[in-house]
């Protein structure tokens, strides 16, 4: 079948919840995929950085066909011989005490928020119905309607009232405007290190540490969402290292499943985790011994491979190549790390841009309009890295 193919049935079937680029992918392995034609791309979008140890790492295929052979799915209500390893490695990985396994990375935000709200009746004596989590503009943090009802977004959160309430929005990058929204029911606050839907956006530096501190001189949770920036991203386990700041409870996912599963989990140490008591959270396939077989390799190929450092060296090399880029278009590139973005005029169709990178041979997405984000897999090589700013800079340069 011809990729056109499988477009017109993904068309006709399905919900046109999405737009996505007009190219199939059929096959996968590291840095590189390719549609049913044959055609061989890179991909520089990683499945919005779920996929940091490349597409189908032997490491992780083998940890979870081995599982299969095994043992597949028992539910929380028995113990499985595989969640406590997890917890164990994925608390030594962070730094925290405890762990909380879930799927996606909804869940893990919804999971945070609750921990919050119920650590703010419990830990901080606010009246339940009372707890109020300050939130940043232009954020995303996941899709359901608790979620979608501290959105900005108006794609996002258009016509899904009535909405949660209980939360206060504030600009990003200002922690005046945290601190005045503070009042004796605040319980958390919640943040992306970088705002990665809103387009690479990265705060002031500072910012975070300043965040921190506030939090901590209110008795309030500093809740991160690293679901996007976390394991090694941006050139650090977690972009809060960047400014030596460990938050109250992180939320994570994405490269936690290694682009084979979704996993995800909240952490925080224990004086804050105890809130959840049997039955007051859980879910059948949180902590399933699939995927935690998965989440673990997915770990030790970030602490083997290094890369993290990987990710700081290249990062360094991507801004620096597309800035020198000559085209009139392009107002901005930032980022950290192996997460970066290309800024172009406001009203500009980056959209088109895109078309033009996956004729060439790679793969990105717009956001925003006039953004296009630039994430590859961390295994990246250096060559393999210049050979796709080649095809960048062939196309930069034909923009009028």
């Amino acid at each position: 079948m011809k990729s056109q193919h499988y477009i017109d049935l993904a068309e006709r079937y399905g919900a046109h919840n999405y737009h996505p680029l007009p190219v199939v992918i059929s096959e996968a392995q590291g840095v590189m995929v390719k549609d049913p034609e044959g055609k061989v791309y890179y991909d520089f979008l990683s499945a919005y950085s779920a996929v940091n140890q490349g597409h189908r790492h032997p490491k992780l295929i083998k940890a979870i066909t081995d599982q299969l052979d095994r043992c597949t799915l028992t539910s929380r209500a028995f113990h499985n011989d595989m969640m406590g390893p997890f917890l164990e490695k994925l608390c030594h990985y962070t730094g925290y005490e405890t762990a909380l396994p879930m799927n996606t990375g909804a869940e893990a935000i919804e999971t945070a928020l609750k921990l919050a709200r119920r650590w703010g009746v419990e830990k901080k004596g606010i009246a339940d119905g009372q707890q109020e989590i300050i939130v940043a503009e232009n954020n995303f943090h996941g899709r359901t309607i608790t979620i979608v009802s501290f959105s900005t977004d108006p794609i996002s959160r258009n016509n899904y009232g009535p909405y949660t309430s209980g939360f206060k929005i504030v600009p990003y990058d200002d922690v005046a405007a945290i601190e005045a929204a503070i009042t004796p029911n605040t319980c958390a606050v919640l943040l992306e290190p970088i705002q990665g839907e809103a387009g690479v956006y990265v705060p002031s530096p500072g910012y975070l540490r300043a965040v921190y501190e506030l939090c901590e001189a209110n008795h309030i949770l500093f809740i991160a969402d690293e679901i996007q920036t976390g394991f090694c991203r941006t050139g650090r386990r977690f972009a809060c290292d960047h400014e030596g700041v460990k938050p109250h409870v992180m939320a994570l996912g994405k490269a936690l499943g290694g682009g084979v599963i979704p996993v995800s989990a909240v952490v925080a140490d224990r004086a804050v985790m105890e809130v959840f008591t049997p039955g007051s959270h859980g879910s059948t396939f949180g902590g399933y011994p699939l995927a935690m077989a998965v989440g673990i390799a997915a770990l030790e190929i970030l602490e083997d491979e290094q890369l993290d450092k990987n990710a700081e060296r290249l990062g360094h090399i991507f801004r620096e190549f597309v800035a020198a880029i000559p085209c009139p278009k392009m107002v901005e590139v930032r980022g950290k790390g192996l997460l970066n973005a290309v800024v172009f005029e406001a009203g500009f169709a980056a959209w088109d841009v895109c078309v033009s990178l996956k004729e060439a041979g790679l793969l990105a997405k717009q956001t925003h309009g006039n953004i296009i984000r630039f994430a590859p897999p961390l295994i990246i090589t250096e060559g393999q890295l210049m050979d796709g700013l080649d095809i960048i800079a062939r196309v930069f340069k034909d923009i009028k």
